[in-house]
């Protein structure tokens, strides 16, 4: 019997958590090969980093589809709904497509787990259906965004015609560490044999390690800064325009709906891995400007209602944070600016709280559905020692901290100090609680 949708929600969320790691990639080869290796049908383009993955994953595939090829997209976590993570031509699957794919994977599980010491977590599974769903279509060009780390990531049982590596730093330090150097090592294994690594801004030492592992592998490469960058930039209506001096080419003119300097730096990467994917050569100019025009990125500094402004960004560990910051002062002119706030329990809260001191007039702490959130109470006292107990509220309930941040933004320099102009609203800190909040604001991805 054909299972519904929320029938194979439940499947899939009853396996292994993506928190929870075994490293190997035993299962899902073994799973890949009964399904006839759809990894192998296509030619991928594999993304590893800390922050930028998903921007820069949406950026390739926009410009792919604007140069004529078919793109499958594989990206993670989803904002609101699993089919989110698996898209082709740009586009989720339907309900319908999810549940064959997940048929198509589920019959070969079934006989990996019986084989392995361990079951098949639940992002083995969605890598696998994903893969398979790719090869079905079939697409030229699947894109592929890692997990978490890359040698032993489920997603690097394909062997990348491009390996992006975005800039390195750390996050999931319980299970990749808290040394970038160390992280670098772990993310440079999806760089191979017949790779071209596309290596975005790194420090130093960074940089030394993939660099080394590169050359290890007799796999080219390119650098930002070196090879590739955006010259200039200037903010636009509804985002930006910036020039690219790409690896063949320069560009100039480019219109990018999306707002911060972070994202003219993944477009410069989305542009080399393109140009590396097809040998090199100069694109044409009129495919690039489609191609980043019509680039979407839901939950990464995303305006989703006006009167009052409230941007909604996945900002989840500090590189990310600043990177927001450092936009949103550079950008917008909110005063006062309120923050809804929701972390997960890993993560480097105390830091993130530092970053975003200097910019909100008021925090409000909040917590979001899942288990592995902070409470809002935890997070409410840590706040409260960084901002002061006058600049704090809690809110256990997400709705309940929209609906208070609005109000204080609404009204403007009343009872804020300093405050000269209209407020606006930023909720940040968790993937899930962007997530959450775009669909209590009811906004579509």
């Amino acid at each position: 019997m054909r299972p519904t949708y929320p029938e194979v929600e439940l499947a899939l969320l009853a396996r292994w958590p993506e928190t929870r790691l075994e490293p190997s990639l035993d299962r899902i080869a073994a799973l890949c090969d009964l399904m006839g290796d759809p990894q192998h049908a296509y030619r991928v383009i594999q993304l590893t980093g800390t922050n930028g993955k998903t921007s820069t994953s949406r950026m390739i595939d926009s410009l792919l589809q604007a140069l004529g090829l078919r793109t499958g997209r594989f990206t993670s976590p989803h904002l609101q709904r699993i089919n989110e993570r698996i898209c082709i031509d740009g586009e989720p699957l339907s309900d319908e497509a999810f549940i064959d794919a997940y048929a198509d994977v589920a019959i070969y599980a079934d006989l990996v787990d019986q084989s392995q010491e361990h079951p098949l977590s639940f992002f083995e599974m969605m890598v696998a259906m994903g893969y398979a769903a790719f090869a079905d279509t079939p697409v030229d060009v699947g894109i592929v965004e890692v997990g978490m780390g890359g040698t032993w990531d489920a997603t690097n049982v394909a062997n990348a015609d491009v390996a992006v590596v975005t800039p390195i730093g750390v996050d999931h330090a319980a299970y990749l560490g808290t040394n970038p150097v160390d992280i670098a090592h772990e993310k440079s294994g999806i760089i191979k044999p017949g790779s071209t690594a596309v290596l975005g801004y790194q420090d130093d030492a960074v940089l030394e390690v993939l660099v080394r592992h590169a050359a290890e592998v007799g796999a080219p490469f390119v650098v930002q800064g070196r090879d590739f960058a955006f010259e200039s930039r200037v903010a636009a209506v509804g985002g930006q325009q910036f020039t690219l001096q790409g690896l063949s080419g320069r560009y100039e003119d480019i219109l990018l709906p999306l707002h911060g300097e972070f994202q003219a730096n993944n477009a410069a990467i989305a542009l080399a891995a393109v140009e590396s994917l097809t040998g090199g050569r100069e694109l044409s100019i009129d495919a690039v400007r489609e191609g980043f025009g019509a680039v979407t990125s839901p939950g990464r500094l995303e305006v989703v209602r006006r009167s009052p402004t409230i941007i909604v960004d996945a900002a989840h560990n500090p590189h990310g944070v600043q990177a927001m910051v450092d936009s949103i002062t550079s950008e917008f002119t909110f005063s006062p600016l309120i923050g809804v706030v929701g972390v997960m329990a890993d993560k480097e809260a105390e830091e993130m709280l530092r970053i975003l001191e200097p910019v909100l007039a008021h925090i409000i702490c909040t917590e979001n559905s899942t288990e592995r959130s902070m409470s809002a109470a935890d997070l409410t006292d840590m706040a409260g020692d960084i901002f002061g107990a006058e600049r704090v509220t809690r809110a256990d309930r997400l709705d309940d901290a929209l609906e208070q941040a609005i109000i204080l933004a609404d009204a403007g320099g009343e009872g804020f100090e300093n405050a000269i102009g209209s407020g606006g609203v930023i909720i940040t800190g968790s993937v899930i609680t962007a997530g959450e909040a775009r669909t209590l604001l009811r906004v579509e991805s």
